[in-house]
C-alpha cells in the first residue's frame, strides 16, 4: 500500500492526518506551481470532504461552477482506494458523461501529469453499451447493410475461433462505432432478451471481456448512476446464480451530479414487460418439437398478449413532455391481463414436462423460463394494483408496460446507505434555499454531512442572461429567435431541450438553414458528438440529456439557449410524487425545475476566460411569482426581452 501513496505514513501516525497535510501541500504549493489557480472555495471543500471519508458518512458537497470540485473528490477517492486496497466508484449522471472524466484534457489526466501518478481508472458501462454477437449475426443475415457488414468484418480474429483464446483484446464498446445512429445501434447491442449466462459466445463476448477488465481496477471505476443502481438491485440474485456482482467490492462512492440519483434508482427498481419480448420468446419455443398441447397454449398466449396490450393502448392517456402514459385500470383491461397471466402460468407448467423430454434447446429453455418468471411476476403486481407506479410506453411498433413496485427511499435506505462507507454527492445544485432536505428525504437518507460554496466566477462580468417571452402557441417565433441568436454568436451554441418533440421541431427548422455544423443528440454516439462540438469552434449541439456534466471551456461554447423551462413531465412517476405532498408545485415541480435550470446555465462559464450569453425562453403570460423565483437563482441580473 505504502508505495502507492505519495506520502509517508508511519505506524504511529494517522493516515487521515497525513492525508490532510498532503492535501494542504497540494493546494497551497504543488498545484499553483503547476499552473492551477488557487481557490478558497476548493480548499474549503477539500477539508470538508476529509471528515466524510474519515467518519465514513454521507456528504452533500454542493460547490458552484468553477470550484474545481472534481479535482477534490478525485484526490480523496484515489488516496482512500489505495489506503483500503479497494477501488473507488465514481458514478456519473448517465452513460453520456462517463467518458468526460477520462478524456485527454480531463481532470484525471491533469492529476497524473502534475503529481507523477499512474492512476488506474477503468470504465464500467451498462450492458446496452456493448455489441451482442448473436444479434449481429441475425441482423447481418436479415437486414444487410454496409455499416453492419463493416462491424462484422472488423471483429477480432479470436471471436470466430473455436479454440481456446491465447490472446484477446477488448472490443464492442458503443464508442467504437461513433458514426452509427442510436437506432442502428439498438439493432445490434445487448438487450434484455439476451441471456449472457448461458450463451455459447459468452467467453468471446466484448461485454464479458470489458467487464473482466474493469473489475480489476485498483484506483477508480467510473460508471453511470443507472449501472451502480443495477449493481445494487442485482448483486444478491447474481450471487445466487453463481455470477459475480456487476461491481467489485469498493471503498467509497462519489455520485457526480448526485441530484439525479433518485431517477436512476427508480429506473433500476422497475419491471418492464414488452409485447415483442414475449412474442419473441414464445415464437422461439414454437420452433422446437414441443407437444401439441404446449403449442396450442403458446398460440393462445400470443393472441392473449396482443389483446392485453391493445387494451392497455386503449386505456392509456399520453403525458405531456414524456413517453410515460398513464393507465386507467378498466375492468376489461384487468380481465385481459388475468387471462394472459393464467395462460403464461400454464406454459410454465408445460415447460416442466417439455424439459424432461429434452426436445427444447437448453439455451432457449433457460431464457424462456427466466423471462416468463419475470413477466408473470410483473403481471401479478400490475393486477394487484399494488401501492406503486405503473405506466405504458409506445415506441413505433413496440409496446411496454412498466411497473415500479414502490418509491425508492425505503430501498435506498436499506440497500445503499446502510453501508458504512463514504458516499459523496457532488453537484452545483443539491440544495433548495441552502437546505438539503429535498434530496435527503427522496433517497431515504436520515443522517448526513453537508456544505455549500458558491462559484468563484464573476458572473456579472462574464455572463449576460436574457429572458425572452413567447406566445406558447407560436413555435415559429421561438425557432426564429433561436436562429437569430445562433447567427449572432456565429454558432458556438448549446441548445438544451426537454423532450423529443422539441428536438424534432428544432431539427426540422435548423437542418439546411444554418451555415454552421449542427449536431443532434441521437444521430451519432454522444461522446463523438460532444468531441465534434468542442473541436469545431462554430458548431451547434442540440441535446435533451446534457443539462449536467458537459464541460466545454473556451470559444466553442459562448451561447446557451434553454428552449423552455425544464419542469418535470406530467407522467406517472411525477404524478405519484405530487400525490405524496401537500403542495405539489412548491414541493415537486418548482424545486426540480430550478435545480435543472441552474445546471443548464452552468454549462456556459467553465473557466476564468469564458464569456457568453444564456437565453431562457419563457411563456409571455408567466406568473410574476414564478418569474421572481427564476430571477432569484440566476447568477447575474437578467435582461427581459
Amino acid at each position: 500500500m505504502q508505495d502507492r501513496i505519495p506520502f509517508v505514513v508511519s505506524k504511529t501516525e494517522s493516515f487521515y492526518d497525513k492525508l490532510s497535510e498532503w492535501i494542504g501541500d497540494l493546494f497551497y504549493d504543488i498545484l499553483p506551481e503547476a499552473g492551477f489557480e488557487l481557490r478558497d472555495e476548493q480548499i474549503f471543500m477539500a477539508f470538508q470532504l476529509e471528515k466524510a471519508f474519515k467518519e465514513k458518512k454521507v456528504m452533500f458537497a454542493e460547490a458552484g461552477v468553477g470550484t474545481g470540485k472534481t479535482i477534490v473528490y478525485l484526490l480523496y477517492a484515489i488516496m482512500y482506494a489505495r489506503y483500503t486496497n479497494r477501488p473507488a466508484i465514481i458514478a456519473c449522471a448517465d452513460e453520456t458523461l462517463i467518458e468526460q472524466l477520462v478524456k485527454k484534457e480531463g481532470d484525471i489526466a491533469k492529476l497524473e501529469k502534475v503529481l507523477g501518478l499512474n492512476i488506474d481508472v477503468r470504465l464500467a458501462k451498462s450492458r446496452d453499451q456493448y455489441l451482442c454477437l448473436k444479434k449481429l449475426d441475425y441482423v447481418r443475415h436479415e437486414d444487410f447493410n454496409d455499416d453492419i457488414a463493416g462491424i462484422y468484418e472488423e471483429l477480432p480474429d479470436f471471436v470466430h475461433s473455436d479454440g481456446s483464446m491465447q490472446k484477446f483484446e477488448r472490443y464492442g464498446d458503443r464508442r467504437d462505432y461513433p458514426s452509427l445512429s442510436d437506432d442502428s445501434w439498438g439493432k445490434i447491442n445487448w438487450d434484455m432478451v439476451q441471456d449472457c449466462f448461458s450463451c455459447e459466445k459468452r467467453h468471446r463476448c466484448g461485454l464479458t471481456l470489458n467487464r473482466d477488465f474493469y473489475r480489476h481496477a485498483k484506483d477508480l471505476i467510473i460508471c453511470s448512476h443507472d449501472f451502480y443502481m443495477e449493481h445494487i438491485w442485482t448483486k444478491e440474485s447474481r450471487k445466487r446464480e453463481g455470477q459475480l456482482p456487476l461491481l467489485p467490492e469498493h471503498s467509497s462512492v462519489v455520485f457526480d451530479e448526485g441530484h439525479l440519483l433518485e431517477y436512476a434508482a427508480q429506473k433500476a427498481l422497475s419491471y418492464r414487460f414488452t409485447d415483442s419480448t414475449l412474442e419473441t420468446l414464445l415464437t422461439r419455443l414454437m420452433e422446437n418439437e414441443v407437444r401439441e398441447k404446449t403449442l396450442y397454449t403458446i398460440e393462445e398466449a400470443l393472441l392473449d398478449n396482443d389483446k392485453f396490450f391493445s387494451a392497455i393502448s386503449q386505456h392509456a392517456v399520453p403525458s405531456e413532455g414524456s413517453e410515460k402514459q398513464m393507465i386507467t385500470m378498466h375492468p376489461s383491461l384487468i380481465q385481459y391481463g388475468t387471462t394472459l397471466l393464467n395462460r403464461l402460468q400454464a406454459i410454465e407448467e408445460e415447460l416442466v414436462f417439455e424439459s424432461e423430454l429434452y426436445v427444447i434447446n437448453e439455451y432457449d429453455l433457460k431464457i424462456v423460463e427466466e423471462y416468463l418468471e419475470q413477466i408473470t411476476y410483473s403481471l401479478s403486481l400490475f393486477l394487484k394494483e399494488m401501492n406503486g407506479i405503473t405506466w405504458f410506453e409506445e415506441k413505433g411498433y413496440e409496446r411496454t408496460l412498466v411497473i415500479m413496485p414502490k418509491m425508492v427511499e425505503e430501498v435506498m435506505k436499506d440497500e445503499v446507505f446502510s453501508q458504512k462507507k463514504p458516499f459523496i454527492f457532488s453537484s452545483a445544485t443539491l440544495s433548495n434555499e441552502k437546505k438539503f432536505d429535498y434530496i435527503a428525504n427522496s433517497l431515504g437518507i436520515k443522517e448526513y454531512l453537508s456544505f455549500s460554496v458558491d462559484s468563484p466566477f464573476d458572473y456579472e462580468e462574464k455572463m449576460e442572461v436574457f429572458l425572452p417571452r413567447f406566445n406558447p402557441t407560436s413555435m415559429n417565433d421561438k425557432l426564429d429567435y433561436v436562429i437569430s441568436k445562433i447567427v449572432q454568436s456565429e454558432g458556438r451554441a448549446l441548445i438544451l431541450l426537454n423532450n423529443q418533440n422539441e428536438l424534432k421541431s428544432l431539427k426540422e427548422k435548423l437542418s439546411g438553414n444554418i451555415p454552421y455544423p449542427v449536431y443532434f443528440e441521437g444521430d451519432e454516439e454522444i461522446s463523438t458528438l460532444v468531441s465534434k462540438f468542442q473541436n469545431e469552434e462554430h458548431a451547434i449541439l442540440c441535446t435533451i440529456h446534457l443539462w449536467e456534466g458537459l464541460d466545454i471551456p473556451g470559444r466553442s461554447l459562448e451561447n446557451v439557449l434553454i428552449f423552455s423551462l425544464p419542469f418535470p413531465p406530467n407522467d406517472p412517476v411525477f404524478t405519484a410524487k405530487r400525490n405524496g405532498v401537500s403542495d405539489p408545485f412548491a414541493e415537486v415541480d418548482l424545486p426540480y425545475m430550478l435545480l435543472r435550470l441552474r445546471q443548464g446555465i452552468g454549462r456556459l462559464i467553465r473557466s476564468e476566460s469564458d464569456r457568453g450569453s444564456v437565453h431562457i425562453m419563457l411563456h409571455e403570460n408567466i406568473e410574476p411569482a414564478l418569474l421572481q423565483k427564476i430571477k432569484d437563482v440566476l447568477p447575474t441580473e437578467a435582461i427581459e426581452v
